[in-house]
């Protein structure tokens, strides 16, 4: 390996194949070749590339071997060899090219994993809020720590916007090599079930995972929710028993994740037995005051969902070692995260809650959540829609979610991307009885839905624009716009947003 900048770093042919199960090798030797990158991206192949012909969910990789190779690549990854294989070219035969691409990116930056405590989380909901709290965690302690999440990737204090909930093995693998360089000791992720699937996490050295719950999602890609289970179930048979393995006690799930792991485990929850218990003593709108295995805390969090993702945290800081006492504290000092059961509230005494829920269990969290700590006269009007181009079946879960909960109910869009924003709203619509259908509007639009949802309250009331939370675009067809759920109720109100 050469210098730690990440963008001109190269590594020995000889190396890469070492981190990865080879079944076959031909054409050049490995010899002293030297790669100048590792990619499956045809179009990314410079000069000495590595070249990884990924069998992906619409293209096969192994279609663009000749451009790669004409690009200048000096080693081809394949599960088939190639008929024809130019002088100077190694072609090295693997049972897997998704396995094979997170070790070889891995080993290309370093190994950057092994220079962390990394701490993965998955589940349904809450990822984004353990993982980010984690880091925040870290940072409260003085520790350089990192976060890769749904919201953003951190470097310390550099935040990069992401596109994925867990980037491709090459990009996440820069990234922690960024974060060992900057001298980072702890890092915190997310985990999706893509990435699970997508062997994007391979090679990757864990020092504990985190499961929150499993709900319906993602079923567009994993076709059945056993799929979406054992996706998320291979991340913890994959966590080296060094590692823990900490699982919500309150969701049935949590005693599947453990069945096959050879990580320490341990469970946390809010309702019954676990190693690290939480109890809601009192929730508010502006927090909740809790015990944690007899210690009482404040914090500023709302609802039994977040009580259980501080649970979290605390159970995954305990088992990183850290002095319980002070993990208390640090936790009494933490902020809800942004974009989740974020509120705000307008001069006539109206709050809004914006929140990424975006299935019907993370609906039903909220809204009951809601319900305890609203006043006797409150109202809640609820604003959501559904993404296009995503599972159908959860639609008409949602609006039966959303209706049951809600004196109104106000359908529009969310990310329609490539669908008519009416035909998602209909398969909404389907999942509502006639007195569900009484309190629903439809106003397609999302900016006039949420103004709509304005002119509807009185002193009191409680506004959840749900599904979108942190996100500041709206995708239409293939164009985005910059569109931010926290802005546009901010404007509704009168009030200046501040971030």
């Amino acid at each position: 390996m050469t210098d730690n900048n990440t963008e001109e770093r190269t590594c020995s042919l000889a190396a890469l194949l070492d981190a990865i199960n080879t079944r076959q090798t031909d054409g050049a030797p490995a010899g002293d070749a030297v790669i100048t990158s590792v990619t499956a991206d045809s179009r990314q192949v410079r000069e000495g590339s590595m070249f990884v012909a990924v069998r992906g969910v619409a293209v096969d990789g192994h279609r663009f071997v000749p451009q790669a190779v004409a690009a200048g690549a000096r080693a081809i990854v394949v599960e088939e060899m190639p008929a024809e294989l130019p002088a100077g070219v190694t072609a090295i035969l693997v049972d897997d090219c998704r396995d094979a691409l997170g070790h070889l990116a891995s080993r290309f930056y370093g190994d950057p994993s092994e220079e962390l405590t990394l701490v993965g989380v998955t589940g349904t909901n809450g990822k984004t809020t353990i993982a980010t709290l984690l880091y925040k965690m870290a940072c409260l302690r003085g520790e350089k720590a990192g976060l890769i999440s749904t919201v953003a990737n951190i470097v310390v204090d550099d935040a990069v916007p992401s596109e994925h909930t867990t980037p491709d093995p090459v990009m996440l693998n820069r990234l922690l090599r960024r974060m060992a360089d900057a001298g980072c000791t702890f890092a915190a992720m997310e985990v999706s079930s893509h990435a699970c699937d997508q062997h994007r996490i391979a090679g990757l050295t864990f020092a504990g995972g985190v499961f929150t719950n499993l709900t319906r999602d993602h079923l567009d890609y994993h076709k059945t929710f056993d799929a979406y289970l054992k996706a998320k179930k291979s991340f913890f048979d994959g966590l080296p028993a060094d590692a823990f393995a900490l699982v919500n006690a309150d969701d049935r799930n949590g005693a599947v994740m453990l069945q096959n792991t050879a990580a320490h485990r341990a469970t946390y929850s809010v309702r019954g037995l676990a190693d690290y218990t939480v109890r809601v003593i009192e929730d508010r709108i502006d927090g909740m005051l809790l015990d944690f295995g007899g210690t009482q805390v404040e914090t500023m969090f709302v609802g039994s969902f977040n009580a259980a993702n501080l649970a979290a945290v605390y159970g995954a800081s305990l088992l990183l070692g850290h002095d319980r006492e002070e993990v208390l504290r640090h936790i009494s000092m933490l902020h809800p995260v942004a974009g989740r059961f974020q509120p705000f509230r307008s001069p006539e005494g109206v709050t809004a809650i914006v929140d990424y829920a975006h299935t019907p269990d993370a609906l039903i969290n909220v809204l009951d959540t809601i319900a305890d700590v609203s006043g006797e006269d409150s109202r809640v009007i609820t604003v959501c829609g559904a993404g296009g181009n995503r599972d159908h079946g959860k639609r008409p879960l949602m609006a039966k979610a959303a209706a049951d909960r809600s004196d109104i109910l106000i359908l529009t869009s969310d990310n329609p991307r490539n669908e008519d924003p009416m035909d998602i709203i209909n398969d909404m619509l389907a999942g509502l009885d006639s007195y569900g259908r009484d309190k629903t509007k439809v106003v397609v639009d999302r900016r006039k839905a949420i103004e709509e949802a304005v002119s509807l309250t009185r002193p009191g009331d409680i506004i959840l624009i749900a599904g979108k939370g942190h996100e500041t675009t709206q995708t239409i067809g293939d164009t985005e716009t910059h569109f931010d759920d926290r802005i546009e109720v901010c404007r509704a109100f009168g009030i200046e947003y501040k971030q």
